[in-house]
């Protein structure tokens, strides 16, 4: 990500440490389940979490790894065992990459959409303020760019409100879309793993099993969560284009905020 435009808690869930991370807790949950089950020994269990919880995983030696392989997820098992030891053998049993790689997708888009959520309250509480201190604010309406008959600037703020509740409503749903895990092993048909592995490691990580699927969690979901990004985003660019036009010299009806030390431009000094 362009660390100019991302937050460090955004940019954070991508890293390659949080990934490993999620990964890890993906395979060590699903081993506690096992041993639960009785499929691996419960002293492997807790070796697998006492060895690897407050592990930093080597992100140079599974990139490393992935060059002789070729494979993202035996490159980290591969650098797991080098942290686990001998009991890295039952990490992973009956389990298919897919099922800690779209897991751990899921995980990572459920936790940006929280800050995302978190962002649209912020937004929001912003807006009601805003249009109950300007709703007797008066300003001319527009029709097609015309000017048409006079308005508040509290009812183009309160329009903007409602437009972001249904924003953060869709967001809402949207999150809920790709809450789901998959630990079905290979083409999906759980005949390695017990659905109980799936049923535990989907509560710890806070997710639902899905329903039905291939090995592959189903894309509807992705495509549904990203669909309404494109939308919240949609929202954000009519308000920003909307104060953009108001702010323009030959209109300013409106300025934003311009910080102390702030430059408008390196070559016109006038520029805010």
């Amino acid at each position: 990500m362009i660390p100019r435009y991302t937050r460090p808690e955004m940019a954070a869930i991508w890293e390659p440490q949080t990934r490993f991370r999620i990964w890890f807790e993906i395979e060590a949950h699903a081993a506690d389940a096992m041993a639960d089950l009785g499929i691996i020994p419960k002293k492997a269990a807790e070796t697998i979490w006492a060895k690897g919880k407050d592990a930093v995983f080597d992100v140079a030696r599974i990139d490393a790894i992935e060059r002789e392989t070729r494979h993202d997820v035996i490159a980290f098992l591969t650098h797991l065992a080098e942290i686990v030891g001998p009991d890295a053998r039952f990490v992973h049993q009956g389990m298919t990459s897919s099922d800690v790689l779209d897991t751990c997708l899921n995980v990572q888009l459920c936790r940006a959409a929280d800050l995302l959520i978190a962002d649209l309250d912020d937004l929001l509480e912003a807006l009601e303020r805003r249009a109950k201190e300007h709703r007797n604010t008066l300003t001319i309406g527009r029709s097609h760019g015309i000017h048409a008959e006079p308005t508040t600037f509290g009812i183009k703020l309160a329009f903007a409100y409602a437009e972001f509740m249904r924003a953060k409503e869709r967001l809402a749903f949207a999150r809920m879309e790709v809450a789901t895990c998959a630990i079905s092993g290979a083409v999906g048909t759980f005949a390695n793993i017990d659905p109980k592995v799936e049923e535990h490691v989907a509560k710890k990580m806070g997710l639902t099993p899905e329903p039905v699927s291939t090995q592959v969690i189903p894309r509807d979901r992705h495509a549904m969560f990203f669909s309404v990004l494109a939308v919240v985003a949609s929202s954000l660019e009519r308000l920003a284009t909307e104060i953009r036009h108001l702010q323009r010299t030959e209109v300013l009806e409106v300025e934003e905020f311009f910080s102390p030390g702030q430059k408008g431009s390196s070559a016109m000094p006038h520029k805010r």
